[in-house]
């Protein structure tokens, strides 16, 4: 029997467009796309995600791929304000939240995310009220979908895999999720089909 839905963060509770902060301090369409990429499309955002890095450390590889003084600056104006552009709540979804919670179930969070979510998260996510526990990977070391980050959800709140059903938009989270014992969702935007979908596990 499922007591708890656990979800992804991005593209399921909050929309996220990787260009967005660029496009609000800059013009030109070829230096936008040299910063996003240097910047949101790098290794060392995966390792900021994985907690292995520091920001300044990464702010400073991303920079030096960058060939202008100018493009150098707004890579920074970028990295320090992304979260302030790049994210907001996903419609409908809070409503969803709050009806899962009035009705007994646990909500968690599980979430590849850097350690600057953690100074925000809580202004971003809608219904977070609502949610009894909320786990991001560069506080672990670790991501989905390696087997260690849900292993840690479930030890740090006392879950049981087959009580929860996980809702991601990437199938090899949903995956990675299932080798642990843990059934889920992939996520794609529709949301009457995931409460469609829902309900049908719920009521199994």
């Amino acid at each position: 029997m499922i007591k708890n839905i656990v979800f992804d963060m991005g593209k399921v509770l909050v929309d996220y467009v990787a260009d967005a902060v660029c496009r609000h301090y800059m013009t030109d369409e070829k230096e936008i796309r040299e910063v996003c990429t240097s910047v949101f499309v790098s290794p060392e955002w995966v390792f900021l995600d994985m907690g292995v890095m520091e920001e300044e450390e990464a702010l400073q590889r991303m920079k030096a791929r960058l060939e202008t003084p100018h493009a150098k600056e707004m890579a920074e104006l970028c990295f320090r304000h992304w979260h302030e552009y790049n994210m907001w709540a996903m419609e409908g979804m809070e409503e969803l939240i709050k009806n899962l919670h009035s009705r007994g179930y646990g909500i968690y969070l599980c979430s590849n995310a850097s350690v600057r979510l953690l100074t925000c998260y809580k202004q971003l996510i809608p219904g977070i009220e609502c949610f009894d526990g909320v786990l991001f990977s560069a506080e672990e070391g670790c991501m989905k979908p390696q087997k260690e980050i849900y292993e840690r959800l479930f030890a740090r709140f006392g879950l049981k895999a087959e009580e929860c059903y996980f809702i991601d938009d990437q199938p090899l989270n949903i995956r990675g999720a299932e080798s642990c014992g843990m059934k889920g969702w992939v996520y794609d935007g529709d949301r009457k089909r995931l409460m469609e979908k829902l309900e049908e596990v719920l009521e199994g």
